[in-house]
C-alpha cells in the first residue's frame, strides 16, 4: 500500500504536460523533461473552485492519516520501512529522555549542564509541536522552559571579529553569559538568570467594526548569577517550533530555494538566503533551520540544541561544558558525563543518528476539510493578499535526498525557506549569520491548524506573543505589511474564511 501510494504521488509529477517552461537554472537531479513537469506542477494555482491534485497529502507519501488527537505530530513518516520505524522508536526514546547531572549511577544519561534550559528535547517541543510561553497573566506565570533568550552584543570595538568573518559564530556573544541565557544549573552552581516578561495590550481596528488586541512583550533579565551583563546586550526570545516535516524541508533542492530569491514577487518582496557554516564539513552552505535559518541541517540544529539548551556534548559540538564561558571558571571545572566505553562525547554519534532519524521523520498530518467551500474561499484570499510571496505553497523534493522516504515527493509546506525583514515590531536586534536583527525565516505552515490540538497552551510567532492565528498575521510588518493590511481591510466574513483555510493545513 505504501509503495503504491508513493508511485501514485510520483506519477502526479509526471502527469503534467511536458510543454511547461523550465525553471531558471534547473536542477541537477532531474532530466530536462522532469524539470519541465516539476516546474508545472509546483506553479501557483489560479483555480480555487476545487482542491488541487494530491493537495490533501501535503507531505507526499510521508503524510500520516492517523486519528487526529494530541499525538498526531508524533507519528513516523507513513512510507518508512520496518527497520526505519525501529530506529525512529529508539530516537523517540532519546528525544523524550530526561538527562541528569554527572556523576550519576545512570551513566548513559548523565552529563546535563552544567548550565541548561531544559532536561529533555520533549520538554521544549511539547508532543513534538510548539512550545509553551510562561503565560500572559502575571498571576498565572509558569516555569515553562520552551521560551529562551538568545544574547548578542554589537560588534563595536570588535567589528571585524575574526570568528564572525569566518562564520565560526553567528553573532558576537555577551562576554560573560555567552550566546544564550541558561536559567537552570546543576547543584553547586548558580543559574545565569531569570527571564521576566511584561505585556502591553495594543488594540488594532479591523474593517467591519471589529478590534483585535495584540500583546506586545518587553523582556528583561533578573537575578544575574555571574555579575553584570553588558548594558548594550541585545535579547532575542526564541520559542521552540514544531518538529514535523523537517526531513522534507532539508530535502528541498537548493536551486528551488534560491529561485525564490530572484522570483518576481508583488509588493517588492525580496527574500534572502542565509549562508552558514556546516560544522561537519566546514563548508559554507545554505541555512534552512531555526528561526533565522541559522542551521543547515536537522542534525546540526539538534546538536546545537544539545549543547546550548542542555549542556551536552556531541560529535559536532564536543565541548562537555556546553555554553559555559571562560568567565565562568567554576562552571568549566564541573564533571562531565562522557563515558569512554560509549565514546568521547556525552551524546555519542550513534545516539545522535537515532535522534536525527526521529527528528527528520516526524510526519505531517493529512489536510482536513480542504474541499470545504469556505476553506477554498480562504485559500483564494490567501493568494490574493499575496501571502504566497513568502509562504510558497509547494515543491517537489530532490531525487538525491539523504533518506529514501523523502525523495521526489510533492509537498506543500508554505514557506520559501528565506529570511525577510519583518519590521520594527518583530525586530530583536540579534543577527544570525547573514540574517539581520530585523529578519526572520518564513515558517512553514503545514500542521498549523492542529497546533492547539497537540498543545492547548501553544501560541504563535518566534516568541509566542500571538494567541491566535489572526494575531500572528496582524504582527506582520516590514516586507509583509502590505499583505497584513489587506487582511485588516477584509470583511469579517473574509477574515473568518482565511483563518478556516489556515486551520485546514
Amino acid at each position: 500500500m505504501k509503495l503504491a501510494l508513493a508511485a501514485v504521488l510520483a506519477a502526479s509529477v509526471h502527469a503534467v504536460a511536458a510543454a511547461a517552461p523550465a525553471a531558471p537554472g534547473g536542477r541537477d537531479d532531474l532530466t530536462p523533461e522532469d524539470q519541465k513537469r516539476v516546474t508545472a506542477i509546483t506553479a501557483p494555482t489560479s483555480d480555487f473552485s476545487k482542491v488541487e491534485s494530491f493537495e490533501t497529502m501535503q507531505a507526499g507519501a510521508t503524510t500520516t492519516n492517523k486519528l487526529i488527537n494530541a499525538d498526531i505530530f508524533s507519528q513516523p513518516s507513513a512510507n518508512m520501512s520496518f527497520e526505519g520505524r525501529q530506529e525512529f522508536i529508539v530516537g523517540n526514546g532519546l528525544f523524550r529522555k530526561d538527562w541528569v547531572s554527572a556523576p550519576s549511577s545512570t551513566q548513559a544519561s548523565d552529563g546535563l549542564g552544567p548550565l541548561f534550559n531544559a532536561r529533555s528535547c520533549q520538554a521544549c517541543h511539547t508532543k513534538d509541536g510548539r512550545g509553551t510561553v510562561p503565560g500572559f497573566d502575571p498571576l498565572e506565570r509558569t516555569d515553562a522552559v520552551a521560551l529562551l533568550l538568545r544574547l548578542a552584543v554589537p560588534e563595536g570595538a570588535d567589528r571585524g571579529h575574526p570568528k564572525l568573518g569566518a562564520d565560526e559564530i553567528a553573532a558576537l556573544p555577551e562576554p560573560v553569559y555567552g550566546v544564550q541565557l541558561q536559567n537552570f544549573a546543576v547543584a553547586g552552581l548558580p543559574a545565569e538568570g531569570r527571564m521576566e516578561i511584561e505585556y502591553e495590550a495594543v488594540p488594532v481596528a479591523l474593517r467591519g467594526g471589529e478590534t483585535a488586541t495584540l500583546m506586545k512583550p518587553t523582556y528583561r533579565i533578573e537575578n544575574l548569577g555571574y555579575g553584570p551583563m553588558r548594558a548594550d546586550t541585545q535579547i532575542s526570545p526564541r520559542l521552540a517550533p514544531p518538529m514535523i516535516g523537517l526531513g522534507l524541508l532539508e530535502s528541498i533542492h537548493e536551486s528551488d530555494i534560491l529561485a525564490n530569491v530572484g522570483a518576481d514577487k508583488r509588493d517588492g518582496i525580496v527574500g534572502k538566503a542565509n549562508w552558514v557554516t556546516d560544522a561537519r564539513t566546514g563548508a559554507r552552505v545554505l541555512g534552512r533551520f531555526n528561526l533565522k535559518a541559522g542551521q543547515p541541517t536537522v542534525e546540526q540544529q539538534s546538536a546545537a540544541a544539545f549543547s546550548n539548551d542542555m549542556g551536552l556534548s556531541t560529535p559536532l559540538f564536543p565541548k562537555h561544558s556546553g555554553e559555559c564561558t571562560p568567565a565562568q571558571t567554576k562552571c568549566l571545572d564541573m564533571p562531565h558525563g562522557a563515558q569512554p566505553r560509549f565514546g568521547p562525547e556525552e551524546v555519542p554519534g550513534k545516539l545522535m543518528d537515532f535522534v536525527t532519524i526521529y527528528s527528520t521523520n516526524l510526519a505531517v498530518p493529512m489536510r482536513r476539510d480542504a474541499d470545504d467551500a469556505r476553506v477554498l474561499a480562504g485559500k483564494k484570499l490567501f493568494y490574493e493578499a499575496n501571502c504566497v510571496a513568502c509562504h510558497v505553497p509547494k515543491y517537489v523534493t530532490s531525487r538525491n535526498a539523504k533518506q529514501p522516504e523523502h525523495r521526489f515527493q510533492l509537498i506543500w509546506p508554505y514557506t520559501d525557506m528565506l529570511v525577510h525583514d519583518m519590521g520594527d515590531d518583530l525586530a530583536d536586534g540579534v543577527s544570525d549569520g547573514m540574517a539581520t536583527g530585523r529578519e526572520w525565516r518564513t515558517p512553514p505552515l503545514w500542521g498549523i491548524g492542529l497546533t492547539k490540538t497537540v498543545n492547548p497552551n501553544a501560541t504563535w510567532l518566534h516568541d509566542g506573543r500571538a494567541r491566535t492565528l489572526l494575531e500572528a498575521v496582524l504582527w506582520h510588518g516590514g516586507a509583509a505589511k502590505p499583505a497584513r493590511d489587506r487582511v485588516v481591510d477584509m470583511t469579517p466574513e473574509e477574515r473568518a474564511d482565511l483563518i478556516r483555510f489556515l486551520e485546514s493545513l
